[in-house]
């Protein structure tokens, strides 16, 4: 085995930064946004810098790395991302998902089938974060009913939304990514359908191993807050004359409650409020204004001296604390969320929704970890909100659909608008399918009808644009584009040639979408696809055969994120639901990975005649 020389400084710098951004694409403590935009900088700057002269005789312009901003690849992800949220908003999928909900009352095991199915198909040419907002509540609603537990379902749709995603060019960032850096590098554009048959075939085996075998592979678990966090009070400590409380000041009473008390406002007999600052007196008559458990709430009472009440009602045997007419639900924050990034302090949480936040539950993390600084969590993507509250608050955030609420009901959001919502985003499936624009084009004609025909706001279009996803795209088109110009990926397709040598072009481009299998696992599945996009065409080159099958086995390799919770997002919205832990997904995601591996380096290069 002879490996090629090593390639010029510029191009083994770039090499350094790509293994670095891929080191920073795994580290939970660096957000994948500041990961991106360090990237940006180090990439510009050095090539600002240390400029640099390709073969040809060109000099490389450091600022064509920003041209990602513009890339029709990001114009279209983007574009998709806010089609797919008029959906959402509007409840165009509203029919589909109570129909399954009905189904899943008289057949679970046909409906178990059936979901599977057909979040499959949706993800073929919807972004399948919104397939699975949809049928979270319904599987959740269904377990809740029926009494058995959750996470024999939610895993097995997860990886059936992705397992359909891979089939179309539009069935995920991911593909329209690949498809738009081959275009870019000189290969005929690769259509919509085009590799639709084996990962058609594959998603059929797949699915029949998600429908029979991996509920058998998942214990039963529950998900970690809907039974063990307590319910919280509203409630009013009236401070009695010569008791303990009367003249003291609000810092000794928390000192006498261990630190627990924690008072959100200080009322006093002529109706007036008192902020609660440690040193403010309190007397005989005033109510300190407290949200806490049952328990606290009478630890309290006896501590203090005080008469606990609520509303005008003294709590005693003959009128004890009553949860009547409330309601426990769990809030999961999404991308496009207004909590995402904040946390319940800054959004004032409490005021603005009317819930009282129980606990926070973040994949990987229990409930206790959180709870003592609870207001001053900044919020990701996957976690939950155990919130209660009025059961006719509940039903209205639900409605209006900001948030995504789970709860023991089934109900969906819908709207006037959903016919012509899903109408349009039909029309921007079929143009795109049919060769009539590219897809970016339609995509964005269809934002813009969304928005003429009120089916969407500009404010939850904003909002369903993801910073992550922009320069996470941005920062890997620019790695690819330096990989590409400074002869990085040809030396790193000489080297897997050279590692693989003897090997048929079968079997090398098999390596290489188990190489992208594994790396989509453990980084951006975005960032393995820009990437791995240029080597695959390299190795083709050098191999002297067409670079086509090898693009599509980049693609289906940066699809197969089943092994680890954090692969993908709906990954962790599922975990979340489902109350899965991280060996779960390896128990399930494993064997589904050598499935889909297995069938697709048997068909792929049948296809192609390798």
């Amino acid at each position: 085995m002879n490996l090629p020389p090593l390639p010029d400084p510029h191009a083994l710098a770039v090499l350094a930064l790509t293994v670095l951004a891929l080191y920073l694409f795994t580290r939970d403590d660096v957000a994948i946004e500041t990961s991106s935009l360090f990237i940006l900088a180090i990439l510009t700057s050095g090539f600002s810098a240390f400029p640099y002269t390709m073969a040809d005789g060109e000099h490389l312009e450091a600022l064509t790395f920003f041209s990602g901003f513009g890339h029709e690849a990001l114009v279209a992800v983007c574009a998709l991302m806010i089609a797919g949220n008029g959906l959402v908003r509007t409840g165009a999928l509203e029919p589909l998902g109570r129909n399954l909900a009905r189904l899943w009352r008289t057949s679970p095991a046909l409906s178990m089938l059936l979901t599977l199915i057909v979040g499959a198909f949706l993800s073929a040419f919807v972004n399948n974060v919104p397939i699975v907002v949809l049928l979270l509540p319904i599987l959740v609603s269904v377990s809740l009913r029926t009494g058995t537990p959750a996470s024999g379902v939610l895993m097995p749709m997860g990886f059936a939304t992705l397992v359909g995603g891979m089939s179309t060019s539009i069935g995920t960032s991911t593909n329209l990514l690949v498809v738009s850096v081959a275009a870019d590098m000189g290969l005929r554009r690769i259509q919509m359908f085009d590799f639709f048959v084996p990962a058609a075939i594959v998603a059929c085996i797949a699915i029949v191993y998600l429908w029979l075998i991996a509920p058998r592979l998942l214990p039963a678990r529950e998900a970690s807050l809907t039974d063990t966090s307590p319910r919280i009070f509203a409630a009013q400590l009236a401070v009695v004359e010569d008791e303990f409380a009367a003249g003291k000041t609000l810092g000794e009473l928390i000192e006498k409650t261990g630190g627990m008390l924690a008072v959100s406002r200080i009322m006093r007999d002529s109706g007036t409020f008192i902020l609660p600052l440690p040193d403010a007196h309190i007397y005989a008559g005033d109510r300190l204004l407290v949200n806490d458990t049952p328990e606290h709430l009478m630890e309290f009472e006896k501590a203090l001296g005080t008469a606990l009440y609520v509303g005008d009602i003294q709590v005693d045997a003959e009128h004890p604390l009553s949860d009547e007419g409330q309601q426990i639900a769990e809030i999961v924050v999404l991308q496009g969320s207004p909590l995402l990034g904040m946390t319940l302090r800054q959004i004032n949480f409490s005021d603005r929704y009317q819930l009282m936040v129980l606990a926070i539950h973040r994949p990987g993390q229990s409930p206790e970890t959180l709870r003592e600084k609870i207001e001053q969590v900044n919020l990701r993507t996957g976690d939950v909100l155990l919130v209660q509250g009025n059961l006719d608050t509940i039903a209205e955030i639900k409605r209006n659909g900001e948030l995504l609420v789970l709860d023991a009901t089934a109900d969906l959001p819908h709207t006037e608008k959903s016919i012509t919502a899903l109408l349009i985003m039909l029309g921007v499936i079929v143009v795109s399918a049919f060769g009539l624009a590219p897809i970016a084009i339609s995509a964005v004609c269809g934002v813009l009808l969304m928005l003429i025909s009120r089916c969407l706001t500009w404010r939850h279009a904003a909002m369903a644009l993801s910073t992550q996803v922009i320069l996470i795209v941005v920062a890997s088109l620019a790695l690819g584009a330096a990989l590409l110009k400074t002869g990085g990926a040809e030396y790193l397709a000489q080297v897997f040639v050279a590692l693989t040598s003897g090997a048929t072009p079968a079997v090398i481009l098999s390596g290489l979408m188990l190489l992208m299998a594994i790396m989509t696992n453990v980084v951006s599945n975005n960032a393995a696809a820009v990437i791995g996009t240029p080597i695959a065409i390299s190795i083709a080159q050098q191999l002297n055969v067409d670079p086509e099958p090898f693009v599509i086995a980049v693609l289906f390799g940066a699809n197969m994120s089943y092994a680890t919770p954090m692969a993908y997002k709906t990954n962790l919205l599922v975990m979340s639901a489902g109350g899965y832990r991280f060996m779960d997904f390896v128990r399930v995601g494993v064997p589904l990975t050598v499935i889909v591996w297995i069938g697709l380096s048997i068909l792929l290069p049948a296809m192609y005649a390798l």
